[in-house]
């Protein structure tokens, strides 16, 4: 098994893509085959270097690594040979339309009650007129002429799938200016670097079709090819999952403080019967099964996402998290707040309250309660036995138990009303910081 991941370098990647990779990745994986990454980068206007580094950077962050990497602006002089032997098979032909004339006759068929495809006039085009256009500044693109019938195949993901290739405009595979799109690059590197399974996005079915017709034209067999094609991804309500705002984007879900091992554990369980759990790449792809994948659109629900990140987060060890805490925060720390975190990043405001200045909060009629704890606090050292005895002391002096009793005082050591438990979050604390808390709160209780 050889795959590959093809994103164009003119973007930041998004959840939708990463679901490509991690479920390319781990059928490779998992079959003990390669994967190629290769960056689909011939559009020079808007392919940027920048993105293209945002993608390596981006896969490594969810664990994913590569065999082999290409870029399509490397292998130019292949595409061009490729295009060379299908204008001398007579598949590939010269066009002169502008856009606008394509434009006004796609609006006449429609009123014809015709298909809007191309209908071919290019082909009556004379040499000799050809030359004379040329040498008057008209540049040609260049249309593939595809076959009849219909392209067919037994699909990974949708079952039996079949595109009609009458129905559809042969494809301009050269522009104007002479680069070459996508839909005809993708093929020579298919079949030229030996890909096997070709998994993607279910928009891209119709293009499977088309590409079929092409890749037998330059000598490849696309019958020795597997296609998969998964549903595309809607929003929590079903509707289409808007990129507007960014935050589908993995940079900004990195900026969120969302885990990798989350991130992955959810989009290659989405849409599939599989329950999600987070896990690393690696382990993910031990159980990755693309047959589990439906054939219906998945809801990319953050909620859940952000249910497998506390997961995740609540059962780290902490040799896994050492190098990314504070400064200071040690093994007693780590294991008092990780089940309260939905975010890494929450870690930092939970390290102020251990060992930074907080606003103690304190509500009318506790002042009396906070300035006994405060005069009540036992010496030091401390453990995790401190706060149920000073509690218990506490509540036999004053008659308060329950929330009565353990909200004011949260309140005034944390500034939070839920938090870590404080039997060990107390003596991170500290009696010093924990007495001036309690009398601060006392203060502006009053």
């Amino acid at each position: 098994m050889k795959v590959r991941f093809a994103p164009s370098p003119t973007g930041l990647l998004h959840v939708g893509n990463a679901r490509i990779a991690i479920a390319n990745w781990c059928l490779a994986r998992r079959a003990g085959g390669r994967f190629l990454l290769r960056l689909d980068d011939t559009d020079a206007e808007r392919s940027k270097p920048e993105y293209a580094a945002a993608i390596e950077e981006d896969l490594r962050w969810l664990g994913l690594d590569w065999d082999e990497m290409l870029r399509q602006s490397d292998r130019l002089d292949r595409y061009a040979a490729a295009a060379e032997k299908l204008k001398a098979a007579g598949r590939l032909y010269p066009c002169l339309e502008t856009e606008e004339e394509l434009t006004f006759k796609r609006e006449q068929r429609a009123k014809q009650g015709k298909p809007p495809i191309y209908d071919r006039a290019a082909l009556k085009m004379t040499k000799e007129q050809l030359d004379r256009a040329i040498a008057n500044g008209k540049a040609p693109h260049w249309r593939f002429l595809l076959s009849g019938g219909q392209a067919e195949w037994q699909d990974g993901v949708l079952g039996r799938r079949s595109v009609k290739l009458p129905s559809l405009s042969d494809p301009v595979l050269i522009r104007a200016d002479g680069s070459f799109l996508y839909t005809f690059t993708s093929v020579v590197d298919d079949v030229e670097m030996g890909i096997t399974d070709i998994i993607r996005g279910e928009d891209h079915v119709t293009n499977t079709g088309i590409q079929m017709d092409i890749m037998a034209a330059i000598g490849g067999n696309p019958r020795q090819k597997r296609f998969a094609h998964l549903p595309l991804l809607t929003d929590a309500d079903g509707g289409p999952l808007s990129k507007r705002t960014g935050s589908v984007g993995l940079r900004q879900l990195r900026r969120d403080g969302v885990e990798p091992e989350a991130l992955v554990g959810y989009l290659a369980a989405l849409g599939s019967s599989a329950d999600p759990a987070p896990g690393r790449a690696a382990e993910v792809a031990g159980t990755y099964d693309l047959s589990k994948a439906s054939r219906s659109s998945a809801r990319f629900d953050t909620r859940q996402l952000l249910a497998l990140n506390r997961k995740w987060l609540h059962d780290l060890p902490f040799d896994a998290v050492r190098d990314r805490l504070p400064e200071g925060a040690g093994d007693a720390f780590w294991t008092a707040v990780r089940g309260n975190l939905d975010l890494f990043r929450e870690v930092r405001d939970w390290w102020d309250v251990v060992a930074g200045d907080i606003v103690p909060v304190g509500d009318p009629g506790d002042a009396q309660l906070l300035r006994l704890a405060a005069e009540s606090l036992p010496e030091e050292p401390w453990d995790e036995a401190t706060w149920p005895a000073w509690t218990a002391a506490l509540a036999g002096s004053t008659g308060r138990k329950g929330k009565a009793l353990y909200l004011p005082l949260r309140r005034a050591l944390t500034g939070e009303d839920h938090g870590p438990d404080l039997k060990a979050f107390l003596p991170l604390i500290g009696r010093a910081r924990a007495k001036a808390r309690l009398l601060a709160a006392a203060t502006s209780a009053n």
